[in-house]
C-alpha cells in the first residue's frame, strides 16, 4: 500500500475533499487470514494432487493406451468439455481477478504508474500477440525442417490449380508412371509437374527413413507447431494454480468454501490441458506428455505447501502481492484466450479437414464445450 496511505484516517473522512485512492487503499488493505486447521489443509493439498493429476492424466491415457478400453465417447467428452474449461478460464478467473488486482479501480491502479491506462487487458494483448508470434516461427520453422510436403515441395499445389487436377491425382500419377517403369512397358515422359512431384516425394521417403521409429515427416512437422504453443498455455495455467494454491494456505473463515471449489476447477482445468496434450501427436512410447501432466498437477500443491510455510508472514492483499498476481493473471488471460479460441475451437470447429460431418456428433462436441465453459465460469461465482 501507498505510504500516504497510512496516513488516513478512517474515523474522520470528509467525502467532498477526500483522496478516493487512499478510501480504496484502506478498504482494499487486508492481512492474513490464516485461522488454523492445519490438518485439514494439508488433506487438501493430497486431495487435490491427486484429482488435479488424475483428471489431468485421463485424456492422455485415453488416447495414447487402447488397452485401457475407453469408449471414445468418453473421451470426446473430456476433450471438448475440456476446450470450454480453457476459454471460461481465460475470461472468469483470469482476467477478471486481474481488474480486481491491479484494474484502475483498485489501490495499485490509482497508484503512479499504474493509474490512468487500462493494464489488464493491454498485458493480456501482449501475450497474445507473443503467442502469435511464436505460434508463426514454430510453423514457418517446420515448414523449413520438415518441408511442406510433397506437391507443394515441387509446385504441385500451383499445378494442381491451373491443370485443374489435385494434388493427389498428380502425386498418383507419379507413383503409377514409376510402377509401370519398374514392369518394363513403355510410357511416354512424365509432366515437368509430375517430375517435380516425383522427386518431391522421394526426397520426403529419404528423410522419413531418417527416423528409426518409422514416425513420419508429416508428424513431427505437426509436433513441433503444436508443442510450443502447449508449452506456454501450460506455463500460463500453472502461473495461475500457484496463485490460488497460495491463497489457499493461507486462506481464513472462507477456506470452507475455497476448498471444494479448488478441487473442481483445478480438476476441470486438468482436463482442458490433458485434451490438448492428447492431440499433440507425441512419439510413441514419450515420457514427456506425463511429465507435463505431473508437473501441473504438483503446482497447486507445491503453492498450497509454500503457504503454509509462509502462513505467518504472507499477505495476499498487500500492495505487492496484488500486483505480482494482477500481471500474472492477465498475462496467463491472454495466453488462455490465444490457446482456447484459436488452438481448440477454431483449429477443431472451423478449420480441420477431418472434422466430422456427422451431425449427432458434432452436436455433442459443441455440447461437451458449451458445457465446459458453463461449468467453469459458474465457479468463478466463489473462486
Amino acid at each position: 500500500m501507498a505510504d500516504d496511505a497510512f496516513e488516513f484516517d478512517p474515523e474522520r473522512v470528509n467525502l467532498t475533499t477526500a483522496d478516493p485512492r487512499q478510501i480504496i487503499c484502506f478498504l482494499s488493505a487486508s492481512e492474513n487470514e490464516y485461522d488454523g486447521r492445519l490438518g485439514l489443509r494439508i488433506a487438501a493439498l493430497f486431495v487435490i494432487l491427486a484429482t488435479s493429476t488424475i483428471c489431468t492424466f485421463f485424456p492422455v491415457l485415453a488416447r495414447r493406451s487402447p488397452r485401457l478400453n475407453i469408449p471414445n465417447g468418453i473421451y470426446l467428452f473430456a476433450r471438448y468439455f475440456g476446450a470450454g474449461v480453457i476459454v471460461a478460464t481465460a475470461y472468469i478467473h483470469l482476467l477478471a481477478p486481474a481488474y480486481e488486482a491491479i484494474g484502475p479501480a483498485t489501490c495499485v491502479g490509482m497508484s503512479g504508474g499504474w493509474a490512468g491506462y487500462p493494464w489488464p487487458p493491454a498485458l493480456a494483448l501482449v501475450s497474445i500477440m507473443m503467442i502469435f508470434l511464436v505460434d508463426v516461427v514454430a510453423e514457418r520453422y517446420a515448414e523449413l525442417r520438415f518441408g511442406d510436403g510433397a506437391a507443394a515441395a515441387a509446385g504441385g499445389g500451383e499445378a494442381g490449380v491451373v491443370t485443374g487436377r489435385s494434388e493427389a491425382e498428380i502425386a498418383g500419377e507419379a507413383t503409377s508412371s514409376r510402377i509401370t517403369s519398374m514392369a518394363g512397358f513403355a510410357h511416354p515422359p512424365a509432366s515437368k509437374e509430375v517430375q517435380g512431384v516425383d522427386v518431391a516425394v522421394k526426397k520426403l521417403q529419404a528423410e522419413s527413413e531418417e527416423y528409426s521409429d518409422g514416425e513420419s515427416v508429416y508428424s513431427r512437422r505437426e509436433f513441433y507447431s503444436q508443442f510450443s504453443a502447449f508449452l506456454i498455455l501450460e506455463f500460463g495455467v500453472i502461473f495461475h494454480s500457484f496463485i490460488i494454491g497460495l491463497a489457499l494456505g493461507v486462506a481464513g473463515e472462507e477456506f470452507n468454501t475455497l476448498f471444494p471449489v479448488i478441487v473442481f476447477h483445478q480438476s476441470f482445468e486438468g482436463l482442458g490441458i490433458g485434451a490438448r496434450m492428447s492431440a499433440i501427436p507425441f512419439k510413441l512410447g514419450s515420457k514427456l506428455p506425463f511429465i507435463l501432466c505431473i508437473a501441473y498437477g504438483l503446482s497447486t500443491p507445491t503453492a498450497i505447501a509454500i503457504g503454509l510455510g509462509l502462513r505467518h508472514s504472507y499477505n495476499p492483499g498487500s500492495f505487492t502481492a496484488n500486483i505480482v498476481s494482477g500481471v500474472l493473471d492477465s498475462l496467463s488471460a491472454g495466453i488462455l484466450m490465444y490457446t482456447g479460441l484459436v488452438e481448440l475451437l477454431a483449429r477443431d470447429f472451423l478449420f480441420d479437414p477431418k472434422r466430422t460431418r456427422h451431425v449427432g456428433r458434432l452436436t455433442f462436441m459443441l455440447g461437451c464445450t458449451f458445457l465446459g465453459a458453463g461449468l467453469m465460469a459458474l465457479l468463478g461465482k466463489w473462486a
